[in-house]
């Protein structure tokens, strides 16, 4: 019975000694794969603050499609449009040059002045056109089509290279049984508001 005893005592302390030896090594590979997973944490942390950092200086740059540089452009200037065209829409000058205003004030964060930007927008209304469009079956137009076209001259005195000199041109069609007077209001908007576009994305978007 003494020696069972004695037995009993010396296998439960060689148990115990290989449950230590095995706890030893459990506790050192997960010590090491914590100290691997530390590492990967902090690897991928400074990754993405990388990232990040580039995204924000990508998106200071491009600010609703437009790609200016604003530590060198910070401003544009636009001067009136006048209308030199034969067929003369009073309010047509206004409402182009103001709505070509509004969008750089809205889609960029240039200061837009009357004159001396550093980049420079100017021209004219050249053509306010009336003609006709489809015919219908019996020989007759059905359809009216009104044009606007605008010369610009485009300066940028940060980057001389990119100044250039274009005509732009739009139209809408509308039906020939309704009077120009009645339709135009509607018209001139969808027309401008397209010249407009153009301007900006060849000045500032270059898409």
């Amino acid at each position: 019975m003494f020696i069972s005893c004695k037995n009993n005592r010396l296998r439960k302390s060689h148990d115990s000694k290989q449950q230590n030896i095995g706890n030893l090594f459990t506790n050192s590979l997960l010590s090491g794969s914590t100290r691997h997973l530390a590492r990967c944490v902090i690897f991928t942390s400074v990754y993405l603050c990388f990232f990040l950092l580039n995204s924000s200086c990508s998106i200071s740059y491009k600010f609703n499609g437009a790609n200016i540089n604003y530590q060198t452009t910070h401003s544009i200037s636009v001067a009136e449009f006048p209308n030199n065209s034969t067929m003369v829409n009073p309010t047509l000058s206004n409402y182009l040059s103001e709505t070509i205003r509004e969008l750089y004030q809205r889609q960029t964060r240039l200061q837009v002045l009357s004159k001396g930007g550093d980049l420079e927008l100017e021209g004219e209304i050249v053509g306010y056109d009336i003609s006709q469009g489809a015919i219908s079956a019996n020989s007759y137009a059905s359809e009216s089509k009104l044009t606007i076209r605008v010369t610009v001259h485009f300066t940028n005195n940060i980057h001389p290279e990119e100044s250039f000199d274009k005509t732009y041109s739009a139209y809408q069609t509308f039906d020939s049984s309704r009077l120009l007077t009645d339709v135009q209001d509607e018209l001139c908007a969808i027309i401008v508001q397209e010249i407009a576009d153009n301007i900006y994305n060849d000045t500032v978007a270059r898409w």
